[in-house]
């Protein structure tokens, strides 16, 4: 048995991998298309329009929302921002295999994190979770040999990921450990996404904007693109924060982190269905491990 995992939390917190990994190949397939912090903020544009209508009193003046902006404004950075834009730009030298697994590290950073910033006491089967999922990591960066393991060098689109895990991590303790967050902002999940979306935006604009000032957007626009974005904007974005959200709150930051290394395994199947890029063996291993590491880090002790 597992602490705090009833079958309907299992639910809430395998729905963003499914989401989440179709997010990682749709962003390889429409890589040539758009440049990453482009499609960032198209698709965040997007999930705004759509979620406004149900939350837009959160933005209003007056709104609880504006005494607390700056911590609004750091989620936004870490999770819509930050972690989703260096995703896309992963995904530009790397494969979505690849970069879901390599994000398989979140585990060990959300450990970290609630150790260093939050004073949270780690287990002896926490660590021996995060020991398996980072043992994961460490075979697909290795491409299931040992001797590329000793002379590992990361891609690009590794690093990036890596990056974006640590910045997932501490967003995770942030919704778990609300210290001004309102609580008429907290109950409503619409406004309390739609506040983060808000100040998430100015930051992809932001990166956008220094994108196409270096030279390095481009955009091509079609109705495959526009079909992507619409599939990114509601699963990815909207449906899996909000099932993501809930989870956390239930399970709490450890466990769920744990949960987000299922996203391999659905994007393994992904790849090969619209990409043709089959996994290895080491990546099933690697999976192996990954899931081996959820049931240490869950289980009662």
């Amino acid at each position: 048995m597992h602490a705090k995992l009833s079958p309907s939390t299992i639910l809430l917190l395998t729905l963003p991998p499914i989401f989440w990994s179709g997010n990682a190949v749709v962003g390889r397939l429409v890589a040539p298309l758009v440049s990453p912090m482009t499609l960032n903020l198209m698709r965040w544009t997007l999930a705004f329009v759509l979620l406004l209508p149900l939350a837009a009193p959160v933005l209003r003046r007056g709104s609880a929302l504006w005494p607390n902006w700056q911590r609004f404004a750091v989620l936004g950075l870490l999770s819509i921002g930050g972690y989703n834009a260096l995703l896309y730009l992963s995904l530009n030298t790397s494969t979505p295999i690849n970069v879901t697994l390599v994000g398989a590290s979140t585990p060990v950073w959300t450990l970290l994190m609630g150790r260093v910033f939050f004073g949270i006491r780690i287990s002896g089967k926490q660590w021996l979770g995060a020991l398996l999922s980072i043992s994961g990591v460490l075979l697909v960066l290795s491409r299931g040999q040992l001797d590329v393991l000793l002379q590992v060098r990361l891609v690009p689109g590794d690093v990036y990921i890596l990056l974006a895990s640590a910045a997932w991590a501490y967003y995770s303790w942030m919704l778990a450990h609300p210290t001004t967050e309102p609580a008429e902002i907290k109950r409503d999940w619409a406004a309390f996404l739609l506040a983060q979306i808000a100040f998430g935006l100015v930051w992809s604009a932001l990166f956008s904007g220094a994108e196409w000032s270096l030279g390095l957007g481009r955009l091509e626009l079609s109705w495959g693109l526009a079909l992507a974005l619409l599939f990114i904007a509601i699963g990815p974005a909207l449906l899996a924060y909000r099932a993501f959200g809930a989870g956390v709150a239930r399970a709490g930051p450890s466990v769920a982190g744990f949960f987000i290394n299922l996203t391999p395994l659905f994007t393994a199947v992904l790849s090969a269905a619209f990409l043709g890029e089959l996994p290895h063996l080491y990546h099933g291993l690697a999976f192996g491990l990954i899931v081996g590491g959820i049931w240490v880090s869950a289980s009662r002790r």
